[in-house]
């Protein structure tokens, strides 16, 4: 069957037009290399694909360079020469930059100032004061900054060491509040299991002179009793 006839525009579909493009690229590539075996042709193609990708194919018997310096030859162009040329200009330009700079730090600090007329010392002056106050505003502000942090960490101190005091102050009021509210009550406090028959017996002694002790302000005799 013979092949249809194909519409030469872009393909807007993008698979097809990777399809294309594959397929494509590689029988240039055939072509390339046959005429490269039978003629004896020295060929380089560089192509770079809708997605930025790069393929390339040249001759087995030449390099990049060899081919460029060829194609130079054969037309009359120098192209390294011209590209040489324009990396030489940035350089110069660099470089003239690089030593403005250099002037600048030296005469900022004290040097290389026989060179200045009065305007130029009065303007050096005028930049040399700006950058101290640029200086001075950025180092305030870091200062500032430090002194809020110490604050905060100050203001954390007080409070931790307010609520110690507090609590202090409360165990000193009430040293033993944290034993009875223990679950088992006095007793369990105590060491006594169970309250009744342990719990320790004091009386008075019988005798004449208890009224009279009474009285008297001579207190009471007691007596003790052993546990049960």
């Amino acid at each position: 069957m013979a092949r249809g006839k194909i519409q030469i525009k872009k393909i807007e579909n993008q698979t097809n037009r990777q399809v294309t493009y594959s397929k494509r690229r590689n029988g240039l590539f055939k072509k390339a290399n046959e005429l490269t075996v039978l003629c004896d042709a020295k060929v380089s193609i560089v192509m770079i694909s809708s997605t930025g990708k790069l393929h390339e194919f040249i001759s087995p018997s030449i390099t990049t360079k060899q081919l460029f310096d060829l194609y130079q030859k054969t037309i009359g162009v120098d192209i390294w020469t011209t590209h040489y040329e324009k990396m030489q200009e940035q350089l110069r330009k660099l470089k003239d930059v690089n030593r403005n700079l250099r002037k600048e730090i030296r005469q900022r600090m004290g040097e290389s100032l026989n060179d200045l007329n009065y305007e130029q010392l009065e303007e050096l002056t005028e930049n040399v004061d700006n950058s101290l106050k640029l200086i001075r505003e950025r180092k305030y502000k870091v200062i500032g900054n430090q002194i809020e942090t110490y604050r905060k960490k100050v203001r954390n101190v007080e409070e931790i060491h307010r609520n110690l005091l507090l609590e202090f102050d409360a165990r000193q009021e009430d040293p033993y509040g944290g034993l009875v509210e223990q679950e088992g009550g006095y007793n369990s406090v105590l060491g006594f299991p169970t309250g009744g028959h342990h719990i320790l017996a004091l009386g008075l002694q019988p005798n004449n002179n208890h009224h009279h002790h009474l009285h008297s302000g001579g207190g009471s005799d007691i007596t003790t009793f052993a546990l049960g």
